[in-house]
Order: C-alpha cells, then structure tokens, then sequence
C-alpha cells in the first residue's frame, strides 16, 4: 500500500506549528495505542503510520527535507522504513508509552538502544557533594586555603568494591541470563523492562559484603584543602573533581562542590570589584582641608588629603585598592571613602564661644531658603 502524506496523516496543514504537530501525534498515538488495541491489525498500522509521521515533522532538518522532496528527501536521515530513530519520540510521549525502553527497538526495528550487560550502574558514576563553607571578608578578597572536613561514600575497605564476601564473587542472574532485561509480549510486540531480580546489574550477589551491604561503598570522614581564589563572592562555587561519593560497585567518584559564604566586615562593604568605607572627619578639617591617615583592607597605611570645604557625604576614591578581579589577579578594583562630617554633640565653654564668634564671622541666615533635594 503507497505511503500516505505525513501531514495528512497527522491530519494538520503543512504549515503546522510544531505544538500543532505534537498535540496531532498524541491524540493518535493515545486513540491507537497497542494496548487499547490488542490484535487490532488496522490499529497497528495507524500507529506506526503516525509515529513515523511524527518522528520526521517534528524534527527541522528532517521536515525540510521533506517538505522540499517528499519521501526521497528523508531516506539515508532516519526517514526510510526500518531506519527510523524513535528515541525522541519515546522521550517526548513517555507519560503515553510509559516504561518501554526496548519498544521502538523491537516493535519498529531500530530507535533506541536497550541497555546492554556491561551498561548498568556496575559503571554508574558516584554523587557529588556540597558542602557549604563560610570564610571571613578578607579572606574573600584576598584567597586563602582552609582544610575542610566532610563525610563521603568510599571504596569499600572489606570487598574492595566487589559488594561481595572475600571468596564468593558474583553470579550470572538466572532471570535475565546476563542482559538486565526481561521481555514481555504484549499483543504484537514485546516491550523490554528492566529485570527485577538484579535491578538491571546483570549478576546477583548471593552473599553480599557484611561491611558495605552489597553497595561496594562504606561512609568515611574526609579531609582536604581547599584554595579559595581571590576577589571571590558569596553564592559562589568551587569543583572539585573526584571528591564527591565513590561510584557504587567501583565506578568513578563524583565531585564536590563547595559553596561560598562570605561574612560580612566591621568597616568596609564590597560592590563588584570596589570597596566602600565611611571615614569621619572634624567639622574644622571638613573647612579648612587636611590630611589624614586611612587604613586599607590588606593594612596599609595612605595619606589622604581632605580639600578645603568638603561636605558631607563627599566620595574619594583611592585607585587600585580595591578586590582582585576573580579571573585576572594583576587588576584590581578601587576604594572610595565617604566622608562623614561629625558635629560635636557636647562643647566646652571656650568652644561654644569659638562656635558663636564663627557663627558671627559668617553671617549666618538665620532664615535659609531651601533647596531641592537633588541639588544636595
């Protein structure tokens, strides 16, 4: 019987959306599912019919192809009969297909691969791990190692990662004979599911490690160093590769992951790469200028000169005396001072004379006109 055109099969225009595809497949794939249709030859036409409709339109590459030569356009892209990929089929409908890893296989002849002897979590890769680390301001701008300690999965000391008694090994498992699959027909096809026996291993342990339990791991304490890099911020992470859990039955370890938590400083703030400070000055040194000493985050010790009339809130900035940049250690931020005018609160009787004689000298309005607030 001649092919029928995949969109009159899907029953949508050639202009479909690939919503408009999808929803089209499921509605069918729903209405002639094997399983409502058992032994139903016509409904397993339409379900194949329209599985390959789908596999090819709601792939681009493959869709384009067809759209501009028809059938011959797919064939040799996964679009002639036996040679379909249905993988991205079963991952998009697997609320409909449910657990039939080995169904396109069997039922289409090719698609996904069922999972092999060799392929189970005998190779499966261990956890990884976070663990959550609070440094101080300072060592966050300026890198420093710490050691940290943490419970992890390890090789098992007892089976050497076998999961089995010294001496007893393993054994073939007797449901699926070595494969980790067993097979169920159901109707016209037979769908592969992974054997209960063995959880897919392929081999059974008939006496497990007392240690371990058959897992091939065991909890043990872990100690390393950890080198933090400067100009790091909290919420970052640091990997670690190969610290995290051991892989069950001898398979790769995972990584570790150690979150950052920065505490905040007395006396500076960080913005980005910058560092802010508030630094309080005399009302006579905002008038008449000075030079005062400020004290850095790494201790140093600079002259800075406060010009003749600052007011408050002014900012200074200091260049280069800010936080190294994370991925390039020779740049650094700044360091911006704000200055802080402090009014004396408590004055002795020579300086409230001092204060009225300036008051005076000043001419002072007693009646000021305001301002506007972005004026300030």
């Amino acid at each position: 019987m001649a092919k029928r055109d995949y969109y009159e099969v899907l029953g949508v225009s050639k202009s479909a959306s690939q919503e408009d595809i999808k929803k089209a497949y499921r509605k069918l794939a729903i209405q002639f599912h094997p399983d409502k249709n058992a032994g139903d030859k016509h409904s397993e036409e339409r379900f194949k019919e329209a599985t390959e409709a789908y596999e090819v339109l709601s792939n681009e590459k493959k869709r384009q192809a067809y759209d501009q030569f028809g059938f011959a356009g797919v064939e040799g892209m996964g679009g002639g009969e036996g040679s379909h990929d249905f993988s991205s089929v079963f991952r998009d409908f697997e609320d409909i297909f449910g657990d039939m890893g080995g169904f396109f296989n069997s039922f289409f002849g090719g698609g996904s691969s069922s999972r092999r002897r060799g392929q189970s979590s005998a190779y499966q890769r261990g956890a990884d791990l976070r663990y959550n680390l609070e440094i101080s301001f300072k060592d966050a701008v300026f890198g420093t190692k710490t050691e940290i300690s943490y419970t992890k999965r390890v090789q098992c000391s007892a089976c050497s990662g076998s999961g089995a008694e010294s001496g007893s090994g393993k054994k073939m498992c007797p449901t699926c004979g070595g494969t980790g699959q067993v097979r169920r027909s159901s109707g016209f096809f037979s769908i592969a599911s992974t054997c209960a026996t063995c959880g897919g291993e392929g081999y059974i342990i008939e006496h497990p490690c007392k240690v371990c339990g058959g897992t091939g791991t065991e909890r043990r304490t872990q100690r390393i160093k950890v080198t933090i890099p400067p100009g790091i911020e909290s919420g970052k992470r640091i990997s670690i590769p190969g610290q995290g859990d051991a892989g069950p039955n001898g398979g790769a370890p995972g990584d570790l992951y150690v979150f950052i938590s920065v505490e905040p400083h007395t006396y500076f703030e960080r913005e980005g790469n910058d560092l802010y400070c508030v630094i309080p000055i005399s009302v006579s040194q905002a008038a008449l200028g000075a030079e005062i000493t400020v004290h850095t985050l790494d201790e140093k010790k600079i002259k800075v000169k406060i010009p003749a009339g600052t007011q408050n809130g002014k900012i200074l900035r200091l260049k280069n005396e800010g936080v190294p940049f994370l991925h390039n250690q020779n740049k650094r931020g700044d360091m911006y001072i704000k200055i802080a005018v402090q009014i004396p609160t408590k004055l002795s009787v020579k300086a409230k004379k001092v204060f009225q004689e300036l008051s005076e000298t000043l001419g002072e309005d007693s009646a000021p006109i305001p301002v506007r607030l972005r004026d300030l």
